[in-house]
């Protein structure tokens, strides 16, 4: 039976798991081990609040998950409280897809940012994400440039 949970500190290495193989999914180049910033970077941002997740397990087995980061960015227009959540570690395994999981999820971690007080959601989506995203009511901003530092 599928439930639906928060993530806790004891799920930082399942979670790393589907993260790592989420990124090679999306044809991302393993040039390092992550694993080590990854594990640093969920505990503390789980233990500070600045992180959240949530999952979908069935039978125990972490089926599915999201995160979002929060960050705060100087108020601008059209996010007066300048904070902001950053969607990350959207993951579903491939024989649990099309079932309305990862919209689960999604509405999870978008509730978590409006209560944090977020102005606005951002996420770089893959492919496969951005229906999911559109559907949900998330508008591409072409203005998004990075450098990489």
């Amino acid at each position: 039976m599928l439930i639906y949970r928060r993530m806790t500190e004891a799920d930082i290495e399942p979670y790393i798991e589907m993260r790592v193989r989420q990124l090679r999914e999306e044809g991302a180049t393993e040039a390092v081990d992550l694993r080590p910033a990854l594990r640093d970077h969920y505990a503390r941002h789980l233990a500070d609040g600045t992180f959240v997740a949530w999952l979908a397990v069935d039978g125990g087995r972490i089926v599915a998950t999201s995160g979002m980061s929060f960050v705060e960015k100087p108020p601008y227009f059209s996010c007066p409280t300048g904070k902001i959540g950053l969607l990350s570690g959207m993951f579903t395994e491939p024989e649990y897809r099309r079932r309305g999981i990862a919209r689960e999820l999604l509405s999870r971690v978008v509730d978590a940012a409006r209560a944090y007080g977020c102005g606005a959601v951002q996420v770089t989506a893959s492919d496969a994400g951005v229906l999911l995203y559109g559907d949900f009511g998330f508008k591409k901003n072409g203005n998004f440039m990075q450098y990489r530092l």
